[in-house]
């Protein structure tokens, strides 16, 4: 009998080691560990290089603005609002899918929300890969290599030092996402927008990139989503997202983050 059960057991492990990933994201090949594949090809991609102006240069007014931007948000490190910028700035998942959790009023996550899950993830790459051909070219050095202020993910200090700042990847990605995400659930698009702006400050108060890489980041990130809506796949997991979301808000789901920090963080003054 126990040797029966022992063998059952066995049988039953073995069976759930090598069961098949079913989920839409194990579909999608990986461009590297947990990067999906985006919609765009490398030839559909914006050319962020054509797209945005030149990184300010050292001396220039452009680059005397950024720094005074930078300055006035040196007030905030060590508060409230620099725990959500290091919140921000992890784009891995699921813990980049709750981002804008609190502005939809809703869970988003890969059970409850396959379909936007995927949108998202797939997104990200499409969003972040536009960067790089003016990252590339300009190589512009990271506020906090010139300032010598703390940024808020120490641990990726050295491998921002190698990454060109302009324009912000993070922003790319972030505002991106709020403008799908405003198409989604445009009753809700006025929290969602205001929620990837806010996004977006994020990188400056951790110190990682400068004010214009940010307004230029957005820049890309919308016309990556212009693209997108060329793509007969996206559209497809557009509407599946938008039925998702119908379903929940039906239902009366609610967000599981703590909203209330994030409404509180939000509230504060950009500047004492």
């Amino acid at each position: 009998m126990i040797y029966k059960i022992i063998i059952s057991v066995i049988l039953i492990s073995t069976a759930f080691l090598f069961a098949k990933d079913n989920s839409l994201s194990s579909q999608i090949p990986e461009i590297k560990p947990g990067i999906l594949q985006g919609y765009l090809d490398s030839k559909t991609l914006p050319n962020s290089l054509n797209l945005i102006p030149i990184a300010p240069i050292q001396g220039s007014a452009a680059q005397k603005f950024d720094d005074a931007v930078s300055q006035k948000y040196f007030v905030l490190q060590g508060t409230s609002r620099w725990e959500m910028a290091k919140r921000d700035a992890d784009l891995s998942f699921p813990n980049a899918a709750q981002i804008f959790s609190c502005a939809l009023g809703l869970p988003v996550n890969e059970k409850q929300t396959p379909h936007l899950y995927l949108l998202l993830r797939r997104t990200l790459a499409d969003a972040g890969l536009a960067t790089y051909t003016a990252k590339n070219h300009y190589q512009r050095v990271r506020p906090f290599m010139l300032n010598r202020k703390p940024i808020c993910t120490p641990e990726d200090r050295e491998g921002l030092k190698k990454d060109g700042s302009h324009p912000s990847g993070h922003t790319a990605i972030g505002w991106a996402w709020a403008l799908i995400l405003a198409e989604i659930a445009p009753g809700h698009a006025d929290a969602i927008l205001a929620r990837g702006r806010a996004f977006g400050e994020s990188r400056i108060i951790c110190n990682v990139h400068w004010h214009s890489d940010v307004v230029e980041g957005r820049f890309v990130g919308a016309s990556v989503v212009a693209k997108l809506h060329a793509d007969p796949q996206f559209l497809s997991d557009l509407e599946m997202a938008k039925k998702e979301l119908a379903s929940l808000y039906a239902k009366g789901a609610k967000a599981t983050n703590d909203c209330k920090f994030e409404s509180d963080v939000l509230a504060m003054p950009k500047e004492k």
